[in-house]
């Protein structure tokens, strides 16, 4: 079991003071799932299932962020109660549900990656995002950094799966996009390396389910 330990620092320089149990071993191939899931749904379980079984994945690490810089914080559940519902939700020894932009003091996801890259050498980690994401991936910070740091998998959903295709970043790597039948490959692929999986839509949204709950009280969500 690897642990991080206190001399170590975050990408955001501060000292790590906690441990970081992931359970990752050199050849894993591993899904890194991360979001606020604010509140979490059965359309992120579909996400990670299909992409962990299309791309042959050993391990879906869900990354449950404590903020996200394009979303409005005041809107989101405490970092437990989601941390909980993504549990119940994964529910699966193949899944690794953690806190670790928290514990380690990552705001971005290029940070989060290269920071579990330098930790885990030997692992071929692929990020995983819904196709709704991939419309608004330009925004993320150091996006076109990200994609070369990391293999990237998009899964198709409902909210602007279409628009999706024609986002900026698709444009921006359309020579690195692997057709279909090579998405078993991806774990393996030098990045800039990416694929759009096709996937049964389920057509539950967080948004819908934030405003379900307030009209409603802290109905269960999943």
């Amino acid at each position: 079991m690897h642990r991080a330990i206190a001399a170590r620092r975050s990408p955001a320089g501060r000292p790590l003071a906690t441990r970081t149990p992931l359970r990752l071993a050199p050849g894993l191939r591993v899904g890194l799932y991360g979001g606020s899931f604010n509140p979490a749904h059965l359309g992120h379980a579909h996400v990670a299932d299909y992409a962990r079984r299309r791309l042959h994945l050993d391990r879906i690490l869900w990354l449950v962020t404590p903020g996200n810089p394009l979303k409005d914080e005041a809107e989101l559940e405490p970092l437990a109660e989601r941390m909980a519902e993504v549990r119940a939700l994964a529910g699966s020894r193949d899944s690794i549900v953690t806190d670790l932009e928290r514990r380690v003091g990552s705001r971005y996801t290029v940070d989060t990656v290269r920071w579990l890259k330098a930790r885990y050498p030997g692992v071929r980690f692929v990020w995983i995002m819904g196709a709704d994401n991939l419309a608004g991936f330009h925004r993320w910070k150091g996006w076109v950094d990200l994609m070369r740091e990391i293999p990237v998998a998009v899964v198709s959903r409902p909210e602007l799966a279409l628009k999706s295709r024609f986002a900026p970043a698709v444009r921006r790597f359309a020579s690195a996009r692997l057709p279909l039948e090579a998405a078993p490959l991806l774990p393996d692929q030098a990045p800039p390396a990416w694929v759009y999986i096709p996937a049964p839509f389920r057509f539950v949204s967080s948004t819908a389910l934030r405003k379900s709950r307030l009209k409603n009280g802290r109905a269960r969500a999943i």
